[in-house]
């Protein structure tokens, strides 16, 4: 049979149940809400002292410290609590324990500290602990520069206490110079460029047991925790990062075996953040420059590249490793002549989350498009989750919207706890006059009032709820959103009040509808607020939220709509913009019947940057237009997917004429895996959760969602006779199940058990239940256990 796709289509069984679960949460949540953060601040007494040198810094600093500990008995366990500004790198008797230590201080009182347990490096006997701590002193977008340098060690190893006070030995590292010869990187990073100079390397070997230290001078304690300036102790929320050691370049075999003065690109497998490594043979003095194709690979502002490395050489074999990270699909290592390379590796950097999740179908375009997107939002997740790793490695909160809601399709659950930890931060900077903004920094103050609506709201701070169920995380946000949310202000036409804010921005691009773009926002922020404000003791708040929705949503249509072009515009502008109209529906305030000419605009109009894209697409699957949305998927980001030199998405459409080839706002995958897959939780963490595929024109779809109930697996097979759903549903869910009523519907069976014939509902077998019955799908409820949905086409 010909399989033909309804346009138009009632509303579907996914938006019942938010709607009914919008009017009902509020009541529920308060109540039943208890899952808490595992992110907690630790307020234990500390009784070790921060130490360094007598002097505060200076600026771009390697300090060396040792400590040499006699135990009786290696201890079963040895929990360790370490910390340092900026990071540290950490051996036990010669061992490597810890590569790149240490989160960056994103918080204005408050100092990260990592928790390791060091028994398994321990011995009989002596032990030495050797840190190597690089002391930046330099403020960022995504780091708070506390103006001096420290390294902090707490640790008890089997009830022998050991601490870091002046009887550890430190000497500044004499192979490190500030790099002078060419530059430094742009005013948003915090981390300077790396210069050794081997031949000044007279501590080699220094982290080995038996080195002699006894030159070195003592420590100088700064005083015990909470000091200023790194204030409070917050426990790291994540584990160490991935470390892949060292490894082969894609090219390693067409490398030279000398240099020539020219550069020598070393491939990577993809763009990756790496720290690189040489082995070579030279005579002293010849410098060897590292960096990669991304160094100042987008649209220079004139404030400067990102992050490279020097390397001098000394007589000899010899080898060096960069610890300062960079990214990208290519390093670069310029080798002068008379230098011979007897190695080139890199050392690739990750969070510390699995690519758990997968989609797949019949399409070999929208795989490589979901995989780009999973390898963009990777990158761009280390520290805090930033917009891109060259340029500026910032916690810009509409981009975290869009990353948070990948997370959940595509990493394990450790990817929430970066979450959590950008939420916090976020309300953390919120000043006193209640507005946010990000990146959270010093060296920016402005507030984008689009970008943070969408953060606390819907899309931001809701869904995260909604995917994790942890209830403490919300209520410790949620004075701040109440905050935030009472500065703006209704008008007397019942719309609110447009907020400039210090950057008035709502994507980039052109013809964007700012009024209409506020009101959906805002709506969707009250929409969030009413259930976080009832789970979090201010019930009170709701009744002016529900007041405020209902004045916008009474009025925005009146407003707004324009019978003429059929659409949502804003007086302001001659023609309709997709965003916009994307978002009244995805807010709920366009209606059913106004689907139709929004359809029309969001088939024609590309105004969207990347940014905003993803909610265009998702706008397309609500109105029941989800083959519209992957020919508009397909036309958008063929240029990307057909890159030969790139395999992340860019910051605009045109590439590197005006942004980043790499850019974490991108979210096609979401779209594929919740709309298209059809997956999605309709009860906070993933009770309750549908099943509801579009399909769009594919005929097989892949997709595994980790949640935090478990994996669900699902698969959607279309032929001619027959559409086949296959579920695998962890313990503690209730799953939705949606079978299309699109293609014709004659028989629906389960685990071949018929449940549904010509209209009407049979016995369900143990597990299943009936649900109901609309213009688009026949539903059921499905209990834990694997099934298979059969239905045969008329």
């Amino acid at each position: 049979m010909t399989v033909q796709y309804k346009k138009q289509r009632t509303i579907t069984i996914q938006k019942l149940v938010l709607q009914l679960s919008f009017l009902i949460i509020p009541i529920l949540l308060s109540a039943q809400s208890n899952q808490s953060s595992p992110d907690t601040q630790v307020n234990d007494v500390w009784k070790t002292n921060w130490i360094w040198q007598d002097a505060d810094g200076p600026q771009d600093t390697w300090m060396c410290f040792r400590k040499n500990i006699r135990l009786s008995n290696i201890p079963e366990k040895a929990t360790s609590r370490i910390s340092a500004d900026s990071k540290y790198w950490l051996w036990i008797n010669g061992k490597q324990v810890v590569f790149e230590g240490q989160l960056k201080r994103d918080r204005l009182n408050e100092t990260w500290y990592d928790e390791i347990d060091l028994a398994p490096y321990l011995i009989e006997g002596t032990n030495t602990i050797a840190a190597k701590v690089w002391y930046w002193g330099r403020e960022g977008f995504s780091h708070h520069d506390s103006g001096k340098g420290g390294f902090l060690f707490d640790a008890n190893f089997g009830g022998t206490p050991v601490v870091s006070d002046s009887t550890w030995k430190l000497k500044v590292h004499p192979g490190y110079k500030h790099s002078v010869t060419g530059g430094q990187p742009n005013m948003r990073l915090s981390v300077w460029n790396v210069r050794f100079n081997a031949a000044n390397d007279t501590i080699e070997d220094w982290q080995l047991p038996g080195y002699d230290d006894s030159s070195w001078k003592s420590a100088t304690e700064k005083g015990v925790p909470p000091v200023l300036p790194w204030n409070t102790m917050v426990k790291r929320p994540f584990p160490q990062w991935k470390n892949s050691g060292l490894q082969d370049y894609v090219n390693a075999e067409a490398i030279p075996e000398t240099g020539n003065g020219e550069v020598v690109e070393a491939v990577l497998p993809y763009d990756a953040r790496v720290s690189v490594y040489l082995k070579v043979k030279a005579p002293e003095g010849k410098q060897i420059n590292m960096q990669t194709d991304q160094y100042d690979g987008w649209y220079d502002f004139g404030e400067g590249p990102a992050n490279r490395a020097e390397y001098i050489t000394k007589d000899g074999i010899q080898e060096f490793e960069s610890l300062v990270w960079m990214s990208g699909n290519t390093v670069l290592y310029s080798i002068p002549e008379g230098v011979n390379i007897i190695s080139l590796k890199y050392r690739e950097l990750g969070y510390p989350a699995d690519f758990t999740g997968s989609f797949s179908c019949n399409d070999p375009f929208y795989n490589k498009l979901w995989t780009m997107a999973r390898r963009t939002l990777y990158i761009n997740m280390y520290d805090n989750f930033m917009d891109c790793p060259d340029r500026e490695r910032a916690l810009w909160w509409g981009d975290v919207v869009n990353q948070s809601g990948e997370c959940f399709y595509t990493l394990d659950t450790t990817s929430h706890a970066l979450i959590r930890k950008s939420m916090k931060t976020l309300v953390a900077w919120q000043r006193k006059d209640s507005t946010l903004f990000s990146p959270t920094a010093t060296k920016w103050s402005a507030e984008l009032p689009q970008q943070m609506l969408a953060s606390i709201g819907w899309y931001g701070f809701w869904n995260y709820f909604m995917n994790t169920n942890d209830s403490t995380t919300i209520r410790e946000a949620y004075p701040a959103v109440r905050k935030y949310l009472a500065i703006w202000k209704m008008g007397p036409d019942g719309l609110v009040v447009h907020r400039r804010g210090a950057w008035d921005w709502g994507d980039w691009g052109t013809n964007i509808d700012i009024a209409v773009l506020d009101n959906t926002w805002y709506y969707l922020a009250l929409k969030a607020a009413i259930p976080m404000a009832a789970m979090s003791g201010y019930a009170t708040d709701t009744l002016d939220y529900r007041t405020r929705m209902n004045s916008i949503s009474t009025n925005f249509s009146k407003i707004f709509w324009k019978d003429d072009q059929q659409c949502f515009r804003s007086s302001e502008l001659s023609e309709p913009d997709d965003r916009a109209n994307a978002m009244a529906v995805l807010a709920g305030l366009a209606k059913p019947d106004q689907y139709s000419g929004i359809r029309k605009i969001l088939q024609e109009k590309r105004f969207a940057s990347p940014y905003m894209e993803k909610y265009v697409l998702e706008a397309l699957c609500k109105t029941g237009s989800d083959s519209l949305a992957l020919i508009r998927m397909k036309e958008r980001y063929s240029e990307m997917v057909n890159s030969k030199k790139y395999n992340t998405l860019w910051e605009v459409w045109n590439g590197l004429s005006e942004g980043t080839i790499n850019h974490g706002w991108n979210a096609p995958n979401t779209v594929l895996s919740q709309n298209i897959a059809g997956v999605a939780p309709l009860e906070p963490g993933w009770a309750v959760y549908q099943v509801m595929p579009q399909m769009g024109g594919l005929t097989e779809i892949n997709q595994t969602v980790p949640t935090v109930k478990g994996e669900i697996k699902v698969m959607h097979v279309l032929s001619s006779e027959r559409f086949t759903m296959n579920l695998e549903s962890p313990q503690g869910t209730k799953a939705c199940i949606g079978i299309p009523k699109q293609y014709g519907i004659q028989t629906i069976t389960v685990n071949g058990k018929t449940i549904w014939k010509n209209g009407r509902f049979r016995h369900s077998p143990e597990g299943i239940s009936r649900g109901g019955e609309n213009s688009n799908y026949v539903t059921f409820y499905a209990l834990p256990g694997t099934w298979r949905f059969d239905a045969t086409l008329k």
